[in-house]
Parts: structure tokens; sequence; C-alpha cells
């Protein structure tokens, strides 16, 4: 029996400090990096959107996009902006305004007309109809450029 124990002992040992080193808050640079690549996602999906409605629109093409917009609008971002992110760098310097930190009501109105435009647009493009997710795109971009301008530092 003790020759049982003395390595379940020890595989139990292993499994604690595993399950304890994975509950460490990651540093702020790696979440600088997630919230970096997660507008790279959201940016790369409009312009898949834009794409569409300038040339060819392929519906599915825009359901798609419109779909991870809206995922990603209702996914949590907010958690991707702790504190001790305000300055620092993940795949580059990060582009957040100070403001962003010290304003939470601003920045949850923001982050609901995202959604709610989000959410929109995807109801929108599942229609086909290329007018209505042009007016709907537009409303989402606008969404975006006023949270840019409050909240992004200038280029």
């Amino acid at each position: 029996m003790k020759q049982i124990i003395k390595p379940l002992l020890a595989v139990l040992a292993v499994c604690s400090a595993t399950t304890v080193l994975a509950q460490q808050a990651p540093k702020p640079e790696q979440i600088i990096k997630w919230r970096q690549s997660a507008y790279q996602v959201l940016g790369w999906n409009s312009g898949r959107i834009k794409a569409n409605l300038e040339g060819s629109y392929n519906k599915d093409e825009v359901v798609r996009s419109a779909n991870i917009i809206a995922a990603l609008a209702n996914g949590g971002m907010g958690s991707l902006f702790p504190a001790n992110t305000e300055t620092g760098k993940g795949w580059h310097d990060t582009e957040v305004k100070p403001e962003l930190f010290s304003k939470p009501a601003q920045v949850g109105e923001a982050a609901k007309r995202f959604a709610t435009e989000a959410n929109e647009l995807a109801k929108v493009a599942a229609t086909g109809d290329a007018a209505a997710v042009k007016v709907a795109y537009g409303k989402l971009g606008q969404a975006c450029k006023g949270c840019h301008e409050d909240f992004r530092k200038k280029d």
C-alpha cells in the first residue's frame, strides 16, 4: 500500500502546483497582446465586410464576419482592460489612453453601443440585404469611432 501512496501523493502535489500556477494572473504584457489581437480580428472582419460592400457582395462572407464581430463585442472584451495595462507593450505599445481606466461609466456606455450595433449588424447581415448591411455597418463604424476618439491615442 505504501508503494502506491507515495507516487499518488507525488502526482497530487504536482497537480496542485500546476493548478496554482495556472490560476496566477497573466502579466500585463500578455493581456495587452490579447487585447491587441482581439482588435486585429475585429479590424480584419470589418475590412471583409467593407470589401464586400464595395465589391462583389457575398452574403455568407458578410454573415461570418458580422457574427465574429458580434461574438467579440458580447464576449467580455472589457476584461482585456484591467488595471496595470494602461501603459506597456504587447505586440506593440498600447494605444489606450489613460482616460479609459478612469471613466468606467463612459467606457461602459461605449461598450454597450458597440455591442448593440454589432448585434444589429449580425441580424441585418443574415437577411442578405446589402443596402441594409451598409447602413448597419455605418452605425457600427460610428460606435467604433466614438470609442477611438475618446479612448485611443492618435497615430
